[in-house]
């Protein structure tokens, strides 16, 4: 039965956007010395505007529709609106930068260098990529860093190194994305919240940015929804079906070439799922297969170069190497962009935040180009975590946490990695979550309709939202002397 409350209200969308422009205009009212580019607004604009308004129409536009009709609305819509900024955005880097690359291009042109290399090998029999990858690098490749590279070689080989045909596959995986969020959320919290999230998806502004991007985060957003889905089916499914892990096992193991902690989150998230996970959800025959395969899954990544790249990462002190990499932020020159609050900041300081981080950049600082493009997307994440954080203390108090481990796990997982990282305040590291963290978003927003007293809540948090934009902003000039 369809949830008819299940939308994005009014007085959630307009105060978001009006909270947005005030924190807008103090900062550049305050720092006008140091005020963006005019087309930086632009895009914040449309954004910010983009997500809540439209978000307040659809979910109640399309609230009505047949399943089969919503889903091909989602997909069609998403993968439009991905077209055209793929388009827009091939132009308008070249404009900018006189190169189909973002600003500041750095690992795209590693990626693009050697997909080229791959794909003149291919052309030439030469399938060898290991072989390939590391000569290319002289032997200093990560397994991690692999995978990707090589899809954009087999790509490249197909379509004679074109670009645009792999954003335009990027364009198509993301609106996949979007449908597959919203079965997740179908299945887990009902169709109304899933609804909400397949359009949260399809509207977010970071999601809609990386496919006219050449970086891999789409790509592996595409993997983790995947593996995480198929893995919450197999799970929920009255009688057991092996077969049906085939695709989670394929996403899970290619997940550890583009990002190890990626995979190894993945897999732990279903190891601690099918533990603690409630006998209403999977029963115990099912829950050893699937621990045992689980397992089988991460022994078989534990070998070889990748062996050392997770002792690496599990031996280190995370902790000391955090602070020394603030610290090097603080007290690197000025012009490189060296900040001396940056060694104040931490896993102390990051984890109270981590559901909330990156905040929006929307001063004009040497290349940050990229953070003041996405400026109102992460403002949007910034509004949106409010009810990710207030969803996760209902299904605490609530006692029902334990049906929904596996999302939790995968999200809660992740942004502990990432609170003790070096990358706790960079948006490309959240991307990974961001699908999650929408849904969880949706079932909070859900659950403060149902309780009009809650409302209260959310005008606390824009207010404390408005002055983390302010105050990040304030922090990223002071800190620079500026």
């Amino acid at each position: 039965m369809q949830q008819p409350l299940a939308y994005m209200p009014k007085w959630v969308s307009n105060r978001a956007i009006m909270i947005y422009f005030a924190a807008l205009a103090v900062v550049t009212l305050w720092f006008m010395s140091y005020a963006m580019e005019w087309y930086f607004y632009v895009f914040g604009v449309v954004e910010v505007v983009g997500f809540f308004y439209v978000s307040n129409r659809l979910t109640r536009s399309w609230a009505r529709l047949t399943t089969k009709t919503f889903e091909k609305r989602l997909f069609w819509t998403a993968f439009g609106i991905r077209a055209v900024w793929v388009l827009f955005s091939y132009w308008f880097y070249f404009v900018m930068t006189g190169e189909h690359f973002e600003f500041s291009a750095g690992d795209v042109l590693f990626y693009d260098d050697m997909g080229r290399v791959l794909s003149e090998n291919f052309r030439e029999g030469n399938f060898a990529v290991y072989d390939i990858c590391n000569k290319y690098t002289s032997g200093k490749i990560a397994f991690s860093d692999m995978g990707y590279p090589a899809y954009l070689g087999f790509v490249y080989w197909l379509t004679g190194d074109s670009l645009l045909v792999v954003r335009f596959i990027k364009a198509f995986l993301s609106a996949v994305t979007a449908l597959i969020m919203s079965r997740l959320a179908t299945r887990n919290f009902g169709e109304g919240v899933g609804r909400m999230t397949g359009i949260f998806c399809m509207l977010m502004p970071n999601l809609i940015l990386y496919c006219g991007l050449h970086l891999k985060e789409t790509e592996m957003c595409f993997l983790a929804v995947v593996a995480i889905e198929q893995a919450d089916q197999v799970m929920r499914l009255k009688k057991f079906n092996v077969w049906k892990m085939v695709p989670m096992a394929i996403c899970m193991l290619t997940l550890f070439t583009f990002r190890t902690v990626l995979g190894a989150v993945t897999i732990l998230a279903l190891l601690t799922a099918l533990t603690i996970t409630t006998d209403r959800v999977v029963d115990w025959g099912k829950r050893i297969i699937m621990i045992l395969i689980a397992g089988l899954l991460l022994l078989s990544m534990v070998g070889g170069r990748l062996e050392s790249e997770v002792r690496e990462l599990t031996t280190h002190n995370v902790v000391e190497e955090q602070q020394k990499a603030m610290q090097w932020r603080s007290t690197r020159s000025s012009s490189a962009g060296a900040n001396r609050f940056a060694k104040y900041a931490g896993a102390i300081v990051f984890a109270p935040m981590i559901f909330t981080l990156p905040f929006p950049s929307a001063t004009n600082l040497p290349n940050q180009e990229n953070q003041r493009l996405i400026h109102g997307g992460n403002f949007v994440k910034n509004i949106m975590s409010g009810f990710v954080i207030y969803s996760l203390f209902t299904l605490i108090f609530s006692g029902e946490w334990r049906k929904y481990v596996l999302t939790g796990a995968y999200y809660g997982g992740y942004l502990v990695v990432l609170a003790f990282s070096n990358f706790a305040q960079a948006e490309r590291f959240h991307m990974p979550i961001v699908c999650f963290m929408l849904m969880f978003s949706a079932y909070g927003m859900y659950e403060v309709i149902k309780h009009p007293r809650e409302k209260r809540l959310y005008n606390y948090w824009t207010l404390l939202m408005f002055l983390a934009f302010v105050g990040w902003n304030w922090f990223k000039l002071r800190g620079r002397g500026l």
